[in-house]
């Protein structure tokens, strides 16, 4: 591994029984890189991130996560990484600071008062300083959950869908404060459904049933699809929506609202089965490509 490599596996499989959960999984993450992870539920996103963080011992497969070996050295591994569950994992009969008391003393944190009186400035926890975890809204739980993750100071976050109940404005303070520790150069890989959060990534990776479909930048990824996309907009569109389902060509038709997206990969096709089905009191032209509509495109025939 290089100073610059924090995540290098190749080939990476869990089994469970006759199911094979994750498949020859492979990726490489940077320092200082926010890397999003999809997939519907059941693609093995959190027995991949278990692997990685040695709570789990992949059947086959190699590398390493923050220079550590995947395989051997796992117990090297766990005091470098914050880990957050997709559940709230602290104790709700336990206040705030003492939360994180306990996490400090599991980590044998030194200086530890200091620490997290400085974490609970930092995260805008002081007024819920002696308030019990359980009472904290969805928000103020997530952001417990993050402080107390950071407290030791990793270098690898690996957030498992830490937003999903989350009002968007509490996502977007938590997104705000994941960019801020990446400016610090410290890693993230997060796995989430929100398409928003997704594109605040550096870079991607989707996959489904254990299988990796794609990765790149949210640009790489629109390009590498070959989808084009047209909005229309006007009259009757549930009654065009199965029309235009049904022309060869047009690979996905989406509402958005009081609008369709229409994807495929020939826009000529696209502008003509759309001409043939509306009328002049409709209205259409391209659009740009959204992640959404690139992920919709790859799970298509997709099953588990």
């Amino acid at each position: 591994m290089n100073d610059q490599t924090v995540i290098d596996v190749k080939g990476v499989t869990k089994i469970f029984g006759k199911r094979t959960v994750v498949d020859a999984l492979d990726m490489n993450v940077k320092k200082g890189e926010i890397f999003g992870f999809l997939g519907p539920n059941g693609s093995g996103k959190t027995t991949f991130i278990r692997m990685l963080c040695g709570l789990l011992r992949p059947d086959a497969g190699s590398g390493t996560c923050l220079g550590y070996d995947i395989l051997t050295e796992p117990d090297l591994i766990k005091p470098n990484v914050g880990y957050m569950a997709q559940k709230f994992s602290l104790y709700g009969d336990l206040t705030v600071r003492e939360n994180l008391d306990f996490l400090a003393r599991a980590y044998q944190l030194p200086n530890r008062n200091k620490l997290i009186n400085e974490a609970i400035e930092r995260m805008g926890l002081g007024r819920f300083t002696n308030q019990l975890a359980d009472s904290l809204s969805g928000g103020w739980k997530q952001r417990l959950a993050l402080t107390g993750c950071t407290l030791h100071s990793p270098k690898l976050l690996l957030l498992d869908e830490p937003t999903a109940g989350v009002d968007p404005s509490a996502r977007r303070d938590f997104w705000d404060e994941v960019h801020n520790l990446a400016a610090q150069g410290i890693t993230a890989l997060i796995s989430t459904h929100y398409m928003d959060e997704a594109e605040r990534c550096h870079r991607l990776a989707y996959i489904a049933y254990g299988h990796l479909l794609a990765k790149g930048t949210l640009e790489e990824l629109i390009t590498q699809s070959g989808l084009h996309t047209w909005t229309l907009k006007g009259p009757r569109l549930n009654e065009i929506t199965p029309l235009l389902r049904a022309t060869e060509g047009i690979d996905q038709v989406v509402a958005f609202g009081n609008t369709l997206h229409i994807s495929g990969r020939d826009e000529s096709i696209i502008e003509k089965g759309i001409r043939a089905v509306t009328g002049p009191e409709n209205n259409f032209g391209p659009s740009e490509t959204s992640l959404e509509e690139v992920f919709i495109d790859l799970m298509q025939g997709k099953t588990p």
